[in-house]
């Protein structure tokens, strides 16, 4: 009887426990820049309960963070991980997050040159180190991707770009999909960054500070200081004046505009997804409309709900998102077992 009472506890304790994060760290060639931004950038690793013991391969996911954050694996993150897999909602998974705040608060997730190629270090370098480091199943129909808001950009981007290396994708409340509203030129955005000079002045004002954040993603000029790149939209006294040749150059980063030349990647897909809330803004809504109107003019199987919430409201929690429509989507759509 006492054996069976320990082999009880035991069992019971092996269901129960939960997965384990690893805080390791990666250095990228790719990042080198003149710039700098740091190369060697830290990642959490989420592994799920029986990792150690079980001597299996699992897929991964990886999570791309929003804007001014990066790759910590906050407690509330790990809870939502342990009890999607505890309710079955998704088999057990690794989960990835790389640190990409840069001194502009984030990369974009794109290959800026002057900043550093963050769009390779992504998808080369962090799943090629994941692949050899880990026990993974390193096929790309055993790789989704996703992330929230400026992650939610990168994975739709990436994923976009690099079909033989992800299988599927899900994008929570993704932003900079399009060029609407406060990023816009009717906005009030390129009055105030034309005031700014210097980056004490820029990090006091939001708005501003994205759109330099894009332009060091995609427009880069090492010859324009203070902040070392250019911007489709800038005035000239009291003119608003319009460069079309790096509003081009911002068009081909942005997924609205990409769906045309990545039409044969984006077929190769699995699994295509994303969401926003209603009441997050009316640059998120409209940018998420358009960019899943343009995938059904292209017949593009994906998915697309807008739900009740804002753009942070009821994703990171057990009732939220993420276990309950973002993972049970890659349990549906990744690839569990070795070819």
């Amino acid at each position: 009887m006492l054996l069976l009472l320990i082999l009880f506890a035991e069992l019971l304790q092996a269901q129960t426990a939960g997965g384990k994060v690893i805080v390791d760290s990666l250095y990228s060639a790719r990042l080198e820049n003149p710039m700098g931004e740091a190369t060697t950038r830290a990642l959490s690793v989420y592994l799920p309960p029986g990792y150690d013991n079980s001597g299996e391969r699992y897929p991964v996911i990886y999570f791309l963070h929003g804007f001014m954050g990066d790759h910590t694996l906050y407690p509330q993150m790990v809870d939502i991980l342990d009890h999607a897999i505890e309710k079955k909602k998704i088999r057990p998974f690794i989960l990835v997050i790389s640190d990409q705040k840069t001194t502009y608060d984030g990369s974009f997730y794109s290959n800026s040159g002057l900043f550093g190629n963050w769009e390779d270090f992504t998808a080369l370098d962090l799943v090629g180190y994941m692949d050899t480091h880990y026990r993974t199943l390193p096929d790309k129909n055993s790789r989704g991707i996703t992330g929230h808001s400026m992650g939610g950009y990168g994975a739709l981007k990436i994923a976009m770009h690099h079909p033989d290396i992800f299988g599927s994708v899900y994008a929570l409340s993704p932003g900079a999909l399009a060029i609407v509203r406060e990023y816009g030129p009717n906005s009030t955005t390129y009055r105030d960054l034309a005031a700014i000079r210097t980056a004490e002045e820029l990090s006091n004002s939001y708005f501003p500070r994205v759109i330099v954040a894009f332009g060091r993603s995609w427009s880069p000029n090492p010859d324009n200081p203070p902040f070392y790149c250019d911007v489709p939209f800038e005035y000239q006294g009291d003119s608003l004046v319009t460069r079309p040749e790096v509003l081009a150059k911002w068009q081909a980063n942005m997924p609205v505009h990409m769906i045309e030349d990545n039409l044969e990647n984006l077929r190769q897909l699995r699994g295509i997804a994303l969401d926003w809330g209603r009441n997050a803004g009316e640059r998120f809504t409209q940018q998420c409309n358009m960019f899943s109107q343009r995938l059904e003019n292209a017949n593009i199987t994906h998915f697309a709900e807008e739900y009740i919430g804002t753009h942070t409201s009821g994703i990171y929690t057990r009732d939220g998102r993420i276990p309950n429509d973002m993972l049970p989507f890659f349990d549906r759509y990744l690839s569990f077992e070795s070819d």
